[in-house]
């Protein structure tokens, strides 16, 4: 398989962790073989059990998904010993210390956020071939779309018709723009949304109403003036004013989420402002 040209798909799904490319080759001619990714298809959960007094059996609490903890192992060959030693390097900054991606191109390609949690393993088995095994953990073990999906909602207004004293069947309809938008979760899982609202704004409010017709409003107490915005993530429950200080003590409600299907995002206030727009910004998610 000399010579192939970079790029060139070595079979199986490409994998992507950081800068490298599994199952393809590499810019500098290495071939990057993948031959397990153990821990992709499901995380483990965790729960409580009570045993039950004088009976058979045990109370159980939620369940909830654990950090899912992924293992790929393969093996690469190089054009010639020297790019061994930069590929090795390679492999340990790919699955380094810090937060970095890792992506399966399947047929809806899906991504994680991980960061290495064992030690990577290297076996050199000639001098151009090496065996390889890298652990890494994602502490959010939903898998993510890799691309998101944002909706913007301005404050709903009417405007047009006519208002006149007579009685004879003359009619001018008014137009309503509503504050509403569909959205779509394509996934498995409830998304967690980061909502921005920018002012001017008094009390805003947003509302989701999911698929099943059950709803979650989040209301932020405070105005928002003209340039600033309020940015809510649904995930990590904060509140921040123009990216700096905590407004979570404003927040009242319950912080919504898009579960699996179509939901409707409302967008609301205690006054009409032409200008307050809210965006939501999500990725479809899956367990």
């Amino acid at each position: 398989m000399a010579g192939l040209a970079p790029g060139t798909s070595l079979g199986g799904l490409v994998h992507q962790l950081g800068d490298i490319r599994f199952n393809e080759v590499a810019p500098d001619g290495v071939y990057w073989y993948l031959a397990t990714n153990d821990g992709w298809d499901s995380p483990d959960v965790r729960t409580t059990l009570t045993a039950r007094e004088a009976d058979h059996g045990s109370w159980m609490g939620p369940v909830y998904l654990a950090e899912r903890v992924i293992t790929l192992a393969g093996k690469f060959r190089a054009p010639d010993p020297a790019t061994v030693d930069t590929a090795i390097a390679q492999l340990k900054a790919a699955a380094g210390l810090h937060d970095t991606t890792l992506t399966v191109f399947e047929s809806t390609p899906r991504q994680a956020t991980v960061r290495r949690s064992g030690k990577p393993l290297m076996q050199r088995l000639t001098s151009r071939v090496v065996d390889w095994s890298v652990q890494v953990t994602a502490p959010d073990p939903r898998l993510y779309a890799t691309t998101e999906t944002t909706a913007a909602l301005r404050l709903p207004s009417v405007s047009g018709g006519l208002t006149l004293p007579i009685v004879f069947p003359f009619e001018i309809d008014a137009t309503v723009v509503p504050g509403d938008a569909a959205v779509i979760n394509e996934g498995s899982i409830d998304a967690r949304p980061t909502i921005r609202i920018d002012g001017p704004v008094s009390q805003p409010l947003v509302v989701v109403t999911g698929p099943d017709g059950s709803t979650a409003s989040l209301l932020y107490g405070g105005d928002i003036a003209a340039g600033d915005w309020l940015e809510l993530d649904t995930d990590a429950h904060t509140a921040y004013y123009n990216n700096t200080a905590s407004r979570r003590a404003l927040v009242s409600g319950d912080w919504p989420v898009l579960p699996p299907g179509q939901s409707t995002v409302s967008f609301r206030a205690g006054a009409y402002s032409d200008t307050a727009v809210c965006t939501l910004t999500y990725r479809s998610a899956w367990e």
